[in-house]
C-alpha cells in the first residue's frame, strides 16, 4: 500500500476522490477520522504520518488506524480524555461533598456536647471539684477531637484541590494540543475553523475583520528537489515569520501542507494589505540555507489573498473569496498579494481549477 502524494498535475479537488478510492481499495471504513489520516498522508503534510500509514500494509485494521490517530491527531481520542476527566471530577466532588457532610455531623455533635454541658452546669446549684474536673476533661477531649478532625479535613480538601487542579491542567493541555499544529507549533486547521466561524456569530464582529490566506510558491518543487526534511524546515521558518511578525491578537494558523491563514481584527482593508505585504517581503528577504553547508535552497516566496469579512455572507464564503484572491496572486506571477475587492465581479468558475504547485 502506497498512499503517494497527489500529482501536481491533478486539480486539488481530485485529492478527495483519490483518498476515498484508496480507502475503498484497502477496505478502510469511511469514518471521518480515517479520512483525515489518509488525506494528510496522501498530501504529504507530515512525512512521518505517511510512513506510518504505508507501514500498515494492504489490510490495516481499525485498531491500527486508531493508534495512528492517537499519535498524530490528538483530537481523535479527545472524547475519551474529556469523559475520563468528567468521571474524575464527579468522583472527587462526591468525595468532597461526603467529607463536608461528615464534618457537619461532627460539628453538630460537638455543639450538642457544649450545649448539654452548659445546661447541666446551669441546673446545678452546687458543683463538686470532682464533677467539674470530669466536665472539663470531657469538653477538652471533645474540643481536641474536633480540632484534629478539622486539620484532617483541611489536609484532605487540600489534596482534593490539587487533584482537581491536575484534571483542569490535563484538559487545558488537551485543548492546546488539539488546536496546535505538531510541525510548526502554531494553531491548526481545527482551531482556524472555530475562529473563522466566530466572526459571523455577531454582526458587530464583521465590519473590521479580515482573512489573509498564504501559500508557499512552488513548494512541491522544493520538496522534490531537496526532500521533505528541508520542506518541513521551510514550513517551520515561514510559520515563525508569520507568527512573530504580527501584533498580538492576530490569529495565525497552518491550515494545510504549505498553507497558512491569518485573521486580523479591528483593521481596514488598506491596513490589512499593508500587513500582508510586509509579511510577503519578510519571507522574500529570508535566506533559506542548509545549516551544515550553507547551501541555498533557492528563493522561497509566498502568494497571498485577502478578503474583508464584510464582503462575505458567511465563514465559508469569506474563505472562498480569500482563496479566490490567493489564486489570482498565483496565476499572475506569484510572490504577491491580491485583494478580493480588486477582482470582485471578474470571477467565473476558473478559479476553482487552482492547482497546487
Amino acid at each position: 500500500m502506497q498512499p503517494a502524494a497527489a500529482s501536481p498535475e491533478s486539480p486539488q479537488k481530485d485529492i478527495a476522490g483519490a483518498v476515498l478510492a484508496t480507502m475503498r481499495r484497502l477496505g478502510v471504513i469511511g469514518l471521518p477520522r480515517n479520512y483525515e489520516i489518509f488525506y494528510e498522508a496522501m498530501t504529504g503534510t507530515d512525512p512521518a504520518l505517511g510512513l506510518a500509514v504505508v507501514a500498515l500494509g494492504n489490510h490495516p485494521t481499525q485498531q491500527e488506524l486508531d493508534d495512528i490517530g492517537r499519535r498524530f491527531f490528538t483530537h481523535h481520542h479527545g472524547q475519551s480524555v474529556v469523559e475520563q476527566a468528567r468521571e474524575v471530577l464527579a468522583r472527587e466532588l462526591e468525595d468532597v461533598a461526603s467529607l463536608l457532610r461528615t464534618e457537619r455531623t461532627q460539628v453538630e455533635k460537638y455543639g450538642r456536647i457544649l450545649n448539654e454541658t452548659s445546661d447541666g452546669l446551669a441546673n446545678r446549684s452546687i458543683i463538686s471539684r470532682e464533677l467539674l474536673q470530669k466536665i472539663v476533661g470531657a469538653v477538652a477531649a471533645a474540643t481536641s477531637s474536633s480540632i484534629d478532625r478539622g486539620k484532617q479535613v483541611e489536609s484532605t480538601l487540600s489534596d482534593k484541590s490539587a487533584e482537581l487542579e491536575a484534571v483542569k491542567c490535563k484538559l487545558e493541555e488537551y485543548k492546546r494540543l488539539a488546536d496546535t499544529d505538531p510541525l510548526t507549533q502554531i494553531l491548526n486547521r481545527r482551531a482556524f475553523d472555530k475562529e473563522i466561524a466566530r466572526i459571523y456569530s455577531s454582526r458587530k464582529d464583521i465590519l473590521f475583520n479580515a482573512l489573509i490566506l498564504a501559500d508557499i510558491d512552488n513548494f512541491k518543487k522544493v520538496n522534490d528537489r531537496f526532500g521533505h526534511p528541508v520542506g518541513d524546515r521551510i514550513i517551520r521558518t515561514i510559520a515563525n515569520i508569520l507568527q512573530s511578525s504580527v501584533r498580538r491578537g492576530v490569529f495565525v494558523a497552518r491550515t494545510g501542507g504549505e498553507e497558512f491563514a491569518l485573521i486580523v481584527e479591528g483593521t481596514s482593508e488598506d491596513t490589512t494589505l499593508e500587513i500582508a505585504e510586509r509579511l510577503r517581503r519578510l519571507v522574500e528577504q529570508t535566506r533559506f540555507t542548509d545549516p551544515a553547508t550553507g547551501a541555498e535552497y533557492g528563493p522561497v516566496t509566498i502568494s497571498m489573498g485577502i478578503c474583508m469579512a464584510a464582503e462575505a455572507e458567511s465563514s465559508g464564503d469569506l474563505y472562498s473569496k480569500a482563496d479566490r484572491a490567493l489564486y489570482r496572486s498565483k496565476v499572475t506571477g506569484r510572490n504577491r498579494v491580491t485583494k478580493h475587492s480588486s477582482i470582485a465581479g471578474q470571477s467565473g468558475n476558473k478559479w476553482l481549477l487552482y492547482r497546487k504547485d
